[in-house]
């Protein structure tokens, strides 16, 4: 079992730690912590210019109903 000793600003060197590394500390007591690597998801592949013009065709946010039809559903009287 290796040790370390916390600096004055209250950090640790991790021997097998890359800089970058994100951890997830969660204290078990006032004297345990357990420390665990974060693994960074793997980026999305850019989308096609003839891929977005299809995602923006299929959108659900394109009105299904014509602004006349939502003028009556939307006003009291």
């Amino acid at each position: 079992m290796s040790t370390a000793i916390a600096d004055q600003k209250k950090r640790l060197v991790l021997p097998n730690a890359k800089p970058g590394d994100v951890f997830d500390i969660q204290q078990r007591s006032e004297n345990e912590y357990i420390l665990t690597r974060l693994i960074k998801p793997e980026p999305r592949k850019k989308m096609t210019v003839e891929e977005v013009r299809k995602a923006i065709e299929k959108s659900p946010l394109t009105p299904v109903m014509s602004w006349e039809e939502l003028k009556k559903e939307t006003r009291e009287f």
